[in-house]
C-alpha cells in the first residue's frame, strides 16, 4: 500500500533518513504499540510515537488527572482535571495526529486481559510507576514473546532498558531479581521524593526512540542494556543487563 500525499509530506523530515525511507514508515503506519500509563513517561511517549505515524496506540491507565499531575504529564492540561487521563490522552494524540488509531482502555489489566491486550500489539512500553505492574507486564511479554520498552525516572534520575523477547533476552526480573517480594517495602514515588519534570520528557523520548528502532529494525538498541542519566550532573552511561538462568520468568 503506498503512501498517501498527505502521510509523504507529514512524515518526510522522517522518510528523508536513508535508515527509515518510504518503507520504514510504512512498516510504522502498520504497527501497533500497547503503552502502560499515560503520565510522566506515557506523555512523552505517546506524542511522540503519534507523531511519527505509528498506526495504533493503546494507552492504558486508570487514573484521574490531577493538578499536581500537570507539571510533567504533558499530555493533560488544566482543562483536564477530573478527567480519566486516558480520554485527555485520546483528545491530545488526535489533535496531534488524526490518522492514528487511539484505543483507550481505563483500568489495570491483569490476567486475560493482559495476554489478549500483548498478544495484539508489536512492542510493549511500560511507563508505569510501580513494581506490580511492571512484573505483570514483563511476564505477558515474556510468555507471549513481545518486545518490551521499559522507563522510569525520579528526582533528577531516570533509566531505560528494552527487552526483546523474539532474541531470547534477559527479561525485567533478571534485572531486579530480588525485589517483586519486597516492592512495597523499596518502593518509592515522586509524591514521596519529587521529580524533575523534564526528566520524565528525556525518559519517555528515549522509550519512543527505541520503538521505534524495534518496529524498523534499524540501529542497536538498548536490548540488554540499562541506561542511566543523571541530569543534575549531566552523566549518562550503560551498563549490561546478563540473562539469568535462575530467573522465575523466562528461564526455561
Amino acid at each position: 500500500m503506498e503512501l498517501s500525499d498527505n502521510e509523504l509530506l507529514r512524515y518526510n523530515r522522517q522518510i528523508m533518513l536513508p535508515q527509515i525511507d518510504i518503507n520504514g514508515q510504512q512498516k510504522l503506519l502498520n504497527s501497533k504499540v500497547l503503552v502502560f500509563g499515560a503520565g510522566g513517561l506515557g506523555s512523552p511517549v505517546s506524542m511522540y510515537l503519534a507523531a511519527s505515524g505509528i498506526g495504533e496506540l493503546t494507552i492504558v491507565d486508570p487514573d484521574i488527572v490531577d493538578l499536581s499531575n500537570l507539571q510533567r504529564q504533558i499530555l493533560h492540561g488544566t482543562d483536564d482535571i477530573g478527567k480519566n487521563k486516558v480520554d485527555s490522552a485520546q483528545q491530545m494524540l488526535r489533535s496531534l495526529n488524526a490518522q492514528v488509531s487511539v484505543r483507550t482502555i481505563a483500568e489495570v489489566l491483569t490476567n486475560e486481559k493482559l495476554a489478549k491486550e500483548v498478544l495484539r500489539t508489536d512492542v510493549v512500553v511500560d511507563a508505569t510507576d510501580n513494581f506490580e505492574s511492571r512484573f505483570a507486564i514483563n511476564a505477558a511479554c515474556v510468555k507471549h514473546k513481545k518486545a518490551l520498552v521499559t522507563g522510569a525516572a525520579i528526582r533528577f534520575e531516570g533509566q531505560v532498558a528494552v527487552f526483546n523477547m523474539q532474541d531470547d533476552s534477559a527479561c525485567y526480573q533478571c534485572l531486579f531479581p530480588n525485589i517483586e517480594s519486597n516492592s512495597g517495602e523499596l518502593e518509592e514515588s515522586c509524591s514521596e521524593t519529587g521529580i524533575l519534570g523534564s526528566v520524565t520528557g528525556l525518559i519517555g523520548s528515549i522509550q519512543a526512540t527505541e520503538v521505534i528502532k524495534l518496529i524498523i529494525n534499524i540501529g542497536q538498541t538498548l536490548s540488554n542494556k540499562l541506561f542511566l542519566v543523571d541530569v543534575l550532573n549531566m552523566e549518562w552511561r550503560s551498563v549490561k543487563i546478563k540473562k539469568d538462568p535462575k530467573c522465575a520468568t523466562c528461564s526455561s
